[in-house]
């Protein structure tokens, strides 16, 4: 034990005196002089102590006096403050009432109620009194309060005998139980005093340890009766004994301080000297021990954890000890008092760290159960003086230990060192073993790896994750170092557990080339992952592998693995669109047509089906796609120079023969596309359909765009834009096919456009060349059809100086002739129409000037002879008045033809405000003329009066343009 370090973990703080303030009186001082302290206890803040003149005083912090008072009339011998209840209990004499009876009684005060005894004093109520002792009652030698649910209190009275005296109950109603305890057998010869107890409380199991001179016993108190085990041979004096915070019991003997169990004896501390008094305080044992040979007591306080002296002092004689306000009281016989209290850890470690004992200042941050972050500091601290003697080994074992306190990054520049980097390997291994290490501690651990080509290590830390469980590195971070240094099977293993298909295939096709296993590892995933995957290497495969890339696609947007022949809509507008693949066939026209040729022969109604058709239509017309680089081009140009071995003539004239054949290829091959361009822009317009499975304007363009003549006719046609096909023929110069789609179109019962022959006509009109037979033939359907007036035809064809008079002259004279026998039929109607306006006008000048005879002698209507009354009509028609009815004012024979005449005026005078109506006349027929000659003809447009001719007029004279 003399090996033992010493240090001043505690201070000395104050020394007073443990007494009444002094009196006035000389008397009173000195009686107080005279006064012993018999005893002592401390709780609930205060510091209670017992004299020899039966007083009782009570101290606040710092030992100030507070009050005292007299709770036995001679002497305290024993008295406890309690811990849950602010309740003294004090075993003292008093007057001896009888013989029978002895002077020592035990009493209960309790603290928080205080009763006047007079004007100057007042006391504690006093709630409980027990006169128990006779005189033939042995002596006391040791006494403890157990605390149970209260008010139950357990007092045990040790006895000079061997005795235990117990008490148990509520002592304030005096409802208390009595019961012996017996250490020596009494067939002893000699019995042993107590000279210590002490309680034990292990959940409902509560144990009272007891010591004497010679023996420690143990009695199990749950038990009926108590059984008694005795625990060592051995004993020791009193106040040589005390509990620790582990319930251990101790005892103190001048060889050594012995640790007891409920199971025996425990642990033994070799400490020599005579223990005047042993105590324990936060952990620490606290010695008293008297120096034979000198005479002097040393005050000792040992940290056995750390196996080291934390204070030792010089004291005097001490009658008691105890521990209140967080420090060490000890009272000296002479009743002055040493208090000593524990400094802070912060001054203990400084003082430790001045000295380089580290391992003594991580040990004592350990057992004192310090926070984490000063337990790292005091590791770092210890890392940093060894790192300072170059032990590096050890210095990392101790910075390993700061990990989730201290920052990695202090640790890891320390080092850097390549001569350091085993010692950087280990901590890094540490940091992710915690889940502690960043992308950057990922990336130098691999790099580390690397650099010591430690492919074991790398296969451990990489492969060490099998288990359940997220990777405790970052993914990203572990591939791109592994790639980096080309450990390539490691970062696609990381990649693969981490289910990074991106990263996986980026190894495989940018590093390794490895297309074939990049198509299976697709074809395993699932049908999401594997598009989004193609999407992104899409390119490179079709490159590459085409008909395998195709394939893969073929089987994710038809699904063929497990829903192979379905073509239900609902399902496939689950499935990948081809047209989210669309951007891989960037650079590859020819793998793309091939693919959407594909899946529109497996899936006929694909939501996507028009944007699919435009992209083939695109395909299909375009003059021009993009075919194998110009470097495999050069190579086997090269190839075929080096081959021949000719000369330069000879190679020119091979390379132009292949240049002819690959143009000859190409043109083939364009024609085939331009015959499905065609197909499909038929089939994806059905005849019963109103709109085609494409984009109209897009193909219009597209045929535009690429001169493809045939598409364009057959877009136009089926568009009814007649005059498009028409203009079509006209550019490409097509007399014949002119002509021969003027036939089919310009069909008006067929609903077609007869005013196409107009049209063709002004094209050979201005045409500037001789096109004498389509002229005559285009004259024939003009004539037929009455399409054109003869002057239009000839200010059109006028025009081309190369057509001659010989063309239009048969014409003209058909025409002519037409033209006589219409002048000549309209002047027979004419003549006819005056000579019965002029019989009219001389019939209504009768009317007016000359009387009308009536000799009509039967009437009208019922064909009798005709009497009186009658009436005459101005018609000549005469009827019996009986006849007649109700209507005489116009003739009845007469009246059906007069109101026909009248409803067609009414009609022709609504027709002259129907403005549409008239101009849409105009507009049909194939004279306007003559449409509004017959207005003016029955007299609609000819009056003067305003109304309806006002707005016909106005309606002519906007629309006269379109005449």
């Amino acid at each position: 034990m003399y090996q033992w370090r010493k240090f001043e973990f505690f201070e000395e703080k104050y020394v007073s005196k443990c007494t009444i303030p002094e009196e006035e009186d000389e008397d009173e001082r000195e009686k107080d002089r005279e006064r012993k302290i018999e005893c002592c206890s401390s709780g609930r803040g205060k510091v209670v102590t017992g004299f020899d003149d039966g007083t009782v005083c009570l101290f606040d912090r710092g030992l100030k006096f507070n009050y005292a008072f007299q709770p036995h009339s001679s002497s305290v011998l024993f008295l406890q403050h309690l811990k849950q209840r602010n309740f003294l209990v004090t075993i003292g004499e008093d007057e001896q009432l009888t013989p029978q009876q002895s002077a020592l009684c035990l009493k209960v005060f309790d603290l928080d109620k205080m009763q006047s005894e007079s004007t100057s004093t007042a006391s504690p109520d006093c709630v409980g009194i027990l006169r128990i002792f006779t005189n033939q009652f042995p002596e006391i030698t040791s006494f403890i309060v157990l605390e149970e649910v209260p008010p139950i209190l357990l007092i045990a009275i040790g006895l000079n005998n061997g005795s235990i005296y117990c008490i148990k109950g509520d002592i304030a109603r005096e409802r208390i139980t009595r019961f012996k305890l017996q250490v020596e057998n009494h067939s002893d010869k000699t019995h042993s005093s107590i000279t210590g107890l002490g309680f034990k409380v292990d959940g409902q199991t509560l144990q009272l340890f007891a010591v004497t001179p010679s023996s420690v016993s143990l009695f199990s108190l749950h038990d009926q009766p108590p059984r008694r085990q005795t625990l060592d041979q051995i004993g020791c004096g009193i106040n040589s004994v005390a509990m620790s915070d582990r319930s251990e019991f101790i005892i103190g003997r001048p060889e050594a301080v012995y640790f007891y169990e409920v199971d025996g004896r425990g642990p033994c501390w070799a400490f020599e000297g005579e223990k005047k008094l042993v105590g324990w305080f936060r952990g620490y044992l606290l010695c008293v021990i008297a120096d034979q040979r000198t005479g002097k007591h040393t005050f000792n306080i040992y940290d056995l954890k750390n196996r080291l002296i934390a204070h030792s002092a010089l004291v005097k004689e001490v009658s008691h000890m105890l521990y209140e306000w967080g420090t060490i009281i000890l009272i000296m016989t002479d009743k002055s008092t040493l208090c000593i209290g524990e400094k802070d850890m912060e001054s203990k470690l400084d003082m430790l760290f001045k000295k380089n004992l580290y391992t003594v200042a991580i040990n004592l941050v350990q057992t004192q159960q310090a926070d984490a972050a000063a337990t790292s500091e005091v590791l770092r601290k210890y890392g940093d003086h060894l790192y300072s003697k170059q032990d590096y080994d050890e210095a990392m074992a101790q910075y390993i230990n700061t990990i989730g306190q201290l920052e990695p990054s202090y640790v890891i520049q320390k080092f850097l060192d390549a001569q350091r980097i085993y010692n950087l390997t280990n901590y890094l291994e540490k940091l992710h073993e915690k889940g502690l290490a960043s992308k950057d501690h990922t990336t130098l651990l691999l790099n580390c790896y690397t650099k010591l080509k430690d492919v074991e290590k790398l296969n451990l830390f990489i492969r060490s994750e099998d288990s359940i469980g997220e990777l405790k590195f970052d993914v990203e971070t572990a591939i791109r170092v592994c790639r980096s240094a080309n450990y390539h099977e490691h970062a696609m293993y990381v990649a693969k557990k981490a289910g990074r298909h991106e990263w996986y295939l980026k190894i495989l096709l940018e590093d390794l080339g490895n297309y074939e296993e990049a198509l299976e590892y697709i074809s395993s995933l699932e049908s999401s992952q594997a598009g989004m995957t193609i999407k992104e290497y899409g390119k490179i495969l079709i490159e590459h592998k085409p008909s395998e890339t195709i394939q893969i696609l073929i089987r994710l947007c038809t699904d063929e693995g497990d829903k192979r022949g379905r073509s239900n809509g609902v399902y496939v507008s689950m499935l990948p669109s081809p047209v989210d693949f669309l951007s891989i066939f960037v650079h590859h026209p020819h793998s793309l047509m091939d693919f959407l040729e594909k899946y529109t022969n497996k899936v006929k109604d694909s939501p996507a089906q028009v944007e699919i058709n435009n992209t083939l239509l695109e395909l299909y017309i375009s003059n021009e796609l993009n075919f194998p680089s110009v470097s495999q081009s050069n190579e086997g140009a090269d190839y075929l120079n080096v081959a021949s071995g000719k000369t330069l003539n000879a190679s020119a004239q091979t390379n132009g023969t292949i240049a002819d054949h690959k143009s000859s290829e190409k043109e083939k091959g364009r024609l085939e596309r331009r015959e499905k361009g065609l197909r499909m822009l038929k089939s994806a317009w059905p005849p019963e359909t109103e709109h085609p499975l494409y984009d109209v304007d897009l193909a219009i363009i597209l045929c535009e765009m690429n001169a493809f003549k045939d598409g364009l006719l057959y877009l136009y046609e089926k568009m009814k834009l007649y005059k498009e096909v028409v203009a079509c023929y006209m550019q490409a110069h097509d007399h014949e096919g002119l002509i021969a789609c003027c036939k089919r179109l310009g069909d008006s019962i067929k609903g077609g456009d007869p005013y196409l022959w107009a049209d063709v006509l002004k094209y050979f009109g201005e045409l500037g060349e001789d096109c004498s037979k389509e002229v005559k033939e285009v004259l024939n359907y003009i004539e037929r059809d009455n399409i054109l007036p003869p002057i239009i035809v000839l200010q059109t064809l006028s025009k081309n100086p190369c057509l001659t008079l010989s063309v239009i002259k048969d014409y003209i004279a058909r025409k002519l002739e037409q033209e006589s026998k219409i002048i000549e039929e309209d002047r027979q109607a004419i003549e006819k129409y005056q000579e019965d306006t002029q019989t009219m006008r001389k019939e209504v000048q009768d009317l007016r000037t000359n009387a009308r005879i009536f000799q009509l002698s039967k009437c009208t209507a019922c064909t009798f002879t005709l009497d009186l009354p009658a009436v005459h009509f101005m018609c000549m028609h005469s009827f019996h008045l009986r006849c007649l009815g109700d209507n005489e004012k116009e003739c009845p024979e007469c009246a059906p033809e007069y109101k026909s005449v009248l409803e067609m005026k009414r009609n022709l005078e609504q027709n002259s405000k129907n403005q549409d109506r008239f101009f849409q006349q105009v507009k049909n027929s194939t004279d306007g003329f003559s449409v509004i000659a017959e207005y003016f003809g029955k007299g609609i447009i000819s009056k003067t009066s305003n109304g309806s001719t006002s707005g016909l007029r106005s309606g002519n004279a906007s629309s006269s343009s379109g005449f």
